[in-house]
């Protein structure tokens, strides 16, 4: 699933569009996506995973799923779910999820929760994360309402850098624990998007779909955990289980 990070990318090359008039709508999609057709791209936007289009009195929201893709002046040879076509060009989306959001964006979106964002509030995200105590730190992260845009590469790296075991909760962390958590969850998803733009962001994971420890040259264990079940790659030696699991 891309990440926040990989969503900047698309908003970044999409942002050619922006000001320009949308000409023909095609795509498999069960939504009527002619209301699209001689509207104006106002802003090109993203929260989170969430790319955003904005028209007026109308936007579109994709959401690219566990394994969608997207394409500028090119397709695949599969029918795209989407595809906007515009006197410079054409977007096109394939295997998302398409949706029309007929209410301004900002009733919708709370941006202060986009770890990319200008507008992003760590305050915001401490007291969030103080009102779920029980929570594991490993379904946290994943939490969208708190950390817009972290997924599951940003969770794992981010918890074996600040040495916490994913199944310790979130009451459990000491506060300093708590604010490297937040700080790096930010951190990470900007080193992210630039090792994504050179082309490089495998080499540098430390241990999501790694076998050894970096730190400690260990076996590193991959586990499905908490109410998210997604694939925790961690050091039982180096990450803190602060709950004692």
């Amino acid at each position: 699933m891309p990440e926040g990070p990989s969503i900047v990318l698309l908003r970044e090359a999409a942002a050619r569009f922006k000001g320009k008039t949308v000409r023909t709508v095609q795509g498999n999609s069960k939504l009527d996506l002619s209301v699209l057709e001689g509207r104006r791209v106002r802003a090109v936007r993203s929260w989170g995973k969430h790319f955003l289009l904005e028209f007026s009195r109308l936007s579109v929201r994709v959401h690219l799923m566990m394994f969608g893709s997207w394409r500028i002046d090119e397709r695949k040879p599969s029918p795209p779910r989407l595809s906007l076509g515009f006197d410079t060009g054409e977007l096109n989306f394939d295997a998302c999820s398409v949706k029309l959001i007929e209410v301004p964006l900002d009733e919708v979106y709370d941006w202060r929760a986009d770890v990319m964002s200008d507008a992003w509030d760590p305050a915001l995200a401490r007291r969030k994360l103080k009102a779920i105590p029980e929570a594991l730190v490993c379904d946290a992260l994943l939490d969208q309402t708190i950390f817009a845009g972290v997924g599951n590469i940003i969770k794992n790296e981010v918890l074996f850098r600040i040495r916490v075991h994913p199944s310790s909760r979130v009451g459990d962390l000491p506060p300093r624990k708590l604010g490297d958590l937040i700080k790096q969850a930010r951190l990470y998803s900007f080193e992210f998007l630039e090792w994504k733009r050179a082309f490089e962001l495998k080499k540098h994971w430390q241990v999501h779909t790694r076998r050894t420890c970096p730190n400690c040259g260990g076996p590193l264990t991959k586990a499905y955990l908490g109410l998210t079940a997604r694939r925790s790659f961690f050091c039982r030696n180096c990450q803190v289980d602060y709950s004692g699991g």
